[in-house]
């Protein structure tokens, strides 16, 4: 039979009929075969070109959203880094960074799952660059945090080559850390006191308990610390704080916690009148007061009262800070908490403090910050260029005080009657002459009024080397209670606020000397059943130690 696939036109001569026939058959199975393959071919090609263009589709779907991030992320980058953000109080520029790290954060990783890599890398759309941008280097885990390991290691420690099988030998290994967190755990601390009998003598011997600062107490030190420094450190309302150890299983309502607190500020209490005369055993005290809201149950609305804050001097070894909850800020309040005291007052000037200086063996030092900002005011407005010019004489007489911080207070003030004596001299005399030349009334004119008629209490640093030349070491002590108004409101009553003062007087002072404040509070509260009256200063926080 002939072959359909190598047939030739002179093979088809002289073929019989039925021959023919047949060979005609065989060549249309032949091309029915070609058709349906050339068919498949087509369906094939056809399918690749629309997998082809979905393919293509989606690049540019993703090459276009990666274009659309990268620019947000230029732009958040443009905000955050352009922003004028001396027009912003400290709240909102609190609240702008936060929120533009968090939205970079979130632009990087979005900008890593497009393209397959890991957040952080963030080249131009396209070609990755050649030279990758260097990221910056991350701080080491702290040392101190302990370590929990996970071992990760082959299943078979044999050698994988079929023609060896043999056992392999560790060579090494990597670490890397990252950090985790366990929630706060409540747990139930039992005391288990055993009783022994002696059966001749009819004796019964058992360990007394353990003292504690309040009897039959539900919560521990621990958790007492715990509470309070939430409340007062963290600024989490006592109404939070039961939703929280809700959580936890754990029901807390605001009115214990409240209690604990009460009992906690009660007996602190001693550990704060000692706490008090540290803190006025310094020569050079600051000053400063902030308002607090306090409710006032028969009026039904709030109040104002004041929390008054006195810091030892800003270049003490020691620090340490007090804090007095007074219902007003008359005069009468530090005349009243600086009795018995003597030496250099730095506050602003307000004339409540007037009756206090007034009294033999003190003496007052002004704040020149708060005369900067007058006139840092006009600069701001674009008000006046004497303004400017202020602020730029006041400038070399703060880069002669970054120069002298380190140093002794005889050679700091040897440093100051050296270098900025003279620029103090003539800043006076060019006060003068400027203040000839404004008119009366103006803003720049009270601005000048107010250093020329605090002069000698705006140069007292120059006469002292332990007197800073401005009070913004205790604004930075009060501003915790700023951030505690935001979040408390008010103080509920007097008590209340006394109360507040005496745990924060502690607390605050622990942070400045060092220590981690629940550790500190919790082993106080610990020590202080046992603590003998006449040791108490051990417990102070300039002085205390942690046992073991």
């Amino acid at each position: 039979m002939l072959d359909a696939r190598t047939i030739k036109a002179q093979d088809l001569r002289g073929l019989s009929p039925d021959a023919l026939a047949a060979a005609a058959e065989q060549m249309l199975q032949r091309i029915a075969e070609q058709s349906k393959q050339l068919d498949e071919r087509d369906k094939h090609i056809g399918e690749q070109s629309k997998r082809i263009d979905s393919q293509a589709q989606a690049i540019k779907w993703r090459d276009a959203k990666i274009e659309s991030i990268t620019f947000q992320l230029a732009r958040l980058k443009a905000w955050k880094f352009g922003a004028k953000t001396e027009a912003m109080n400290a709240e909102q520029r609190a609240l702008f960074e936060e929120t533009c790290a968090a939205d970079q954060a979130s632009l990087e990783a979005q900008l890593a799952q497009l393209r397959g890599a890991t957040p952080g890398d963030t080249p131009g759309a396209g070609a990755p660059d050649k030279q990758p941008r260097r990221q910056p280097k991350r701080e080491p885990l702290a040392a101190h945090l302990p370590r929990v390991d996970q071992r990760i290691e082959p299943e078979d420690t044999h050698c994988p080559t079929p023609e060896c099988g043999q056992p392999m030998v560790r060579v090494g290994e990597d670490i890397s850390e990252r950090l985790d967190i366990i929630p706060a755990q409540f747990f139930v601390q039992r005391q288990i006191r055993g009783k022994w009998a002696c059966r001749c003598c009819q004796l019964l011997v058992q360990e007394p308990a353990a003292p504690q600062v309040f009897d039959n107490a539900l919560p521990t030190p621990g958790l007492q610390a715990h509470t309070v420094i939430s409340r007062f450190v963290d600024h989490i309302p006592y109404y939070r704080q039961e939703q929280i150890n809700a959580r936890a299983g754990v029901h807390t309502p605001r009115s214990t916690l409240a209690a604990w607190s009460g009992q906690t500020g009660a007996q602190l209490m001693s550990l704060y009148e000692a706490h008090r005369a540290f803190v006025l055993g310094s020569r050079v005290v600051h000053a400063d007061e902030t308002p607090i809201a306090l409710l006032d149950p028969g009026g039904g609305k709030t109040k104002k009262a004041y929390m008054w804050a006195y810091a030892r001097g800003a270049f003490e070894p020691e620090p340490g800070v007090v804090f007095d909850f007074c219902a007003g800020r008359g005069g009468q309040y530090p005349l009243e908490f600086l009795k018995g005291w003597a030496g250099t007052l730095v506050v602003d000037a307000y004339s409540g403090y007037d009756a206090a200086l007034s009294l033999d063996g003190r003496s007052t030092a002004y704040c020149l910050a708060h005369a900067r900002r007058k006139f840092d005011e006009l600069v701001k407005a674009n008000a006046s260029v004497v303004a400017g010019q202020a602020i730029q004489r006041m400038a070399w007489l703060y880069k002669i005080e970054a120069d002298a911080r380190p140093l002794t207070a005889e050679q700091r003030l040897q440093m100051r009657q050296e270098r900025s004596q003279p620029l103090w001299d003539e800043m006076h005399v060019w006060l003068q002459l400027e203040r000839t030349r404004v008119p009366d009334g103006s803003a720049i004119a009270k601005a000048i009024d107010y250093s020329l008629n605090h002069w000698v209490g705006l140069g007292r640093f120059l006469l002292d080397g332990d007197v800073p030349i401005d009070n913004n070491h205790v604004e930075n002590r009060i501003r915790p209670w700023a951030l505690g108004r935001r979040n408390w409101l008010f103080i509920g009553s007097q008590l209340a606020g006394e109360r507040a003062a005496v745990v924060m007087s502690l607390l605050q002072s622990a942070k400045l000397n060092g220590h981690e404040p629940w550790a500190y509070l919790k082993d106080v509260l610990t020590r202080l059943p046992m603590q003998l009256n006449s040791r108490i200063e051990e417990l102070l926080p300039h002085k205390w130690q942690p046992v073991g």
